[in-house]
């Protein structure tokens, strides 16, 4: 079990779209584990690769109550959102002791490379797409307050500063 440290909020990776990953490798497969392990650890229900300070494309995400299934993504791109929105209550490793409650679309359909390296299609609902859009998100440089007003957000960075 390999836990990975996450980046602390402000750096820098945390704001940078990260690169698409070519292939699935042993290696790939090797970081998704990582990330599995260390997402448990937190724990949380999603982990992007930049968190940890890979930049690549890649996350996993497990919503589930009894955990062990997390799904492993890489590339993923949101083909299809629901027009019926799902607040959650959302944070980040990223920034500890601030959360906010995130409104998304409460079902995503997901094209992403699987771990065998094919092309997969998924529907994700609930927490499980609230998760993997947080993911993508991260993958593209925001995180989770990037979605608040900029009042809300002034707000929660400030609180967190002072946690800090």
């Amino acid at each position: 079990m390999t836990v990975r440290p996450c980046l602390p909020w402000p750096d820098k990776r945390l704001r940078t779209k990260a690169d698409e990953v070519v292939e699935i490798t042993d290696a790939i497969r090797a970081i998704w584990d990582d990330m599995i392990d260390t997402m448990d650890a937190m724990p949380g229900v999603g982990l992007a690769a930049p968190q940890i300070g890979v930049m690549l494309r890649l996350a996993v995400v497990d919503g589930s109550a009894e955990r062990g299934k997390a799904v492993r993504l890489a590339n993923p791109e949101i083909l299809h959102s629901s027009i019926e929105l799902r607040e959650h209550e959302e944070a980040s490793p990223n920034l500890p002791g601030v959360s906010a409650k995130i409104k998304r679309p409460r079902a995503v359909t997901v094209k992403f490379l699987n771990e065998q390296g094919m092309v997969d299609r998924r529907d994700f609902v609930g927490i499980d797409a609230t998760s993997v859009q947080h993911q993508i998100d991260h993958l593209n440089g925001r995180m989770f307050f990037d979605r608040l007003s900029k009042v809300k957000r002034d707000m929660l960075l400030r609180k967190a500063k002072k946690q800090g």
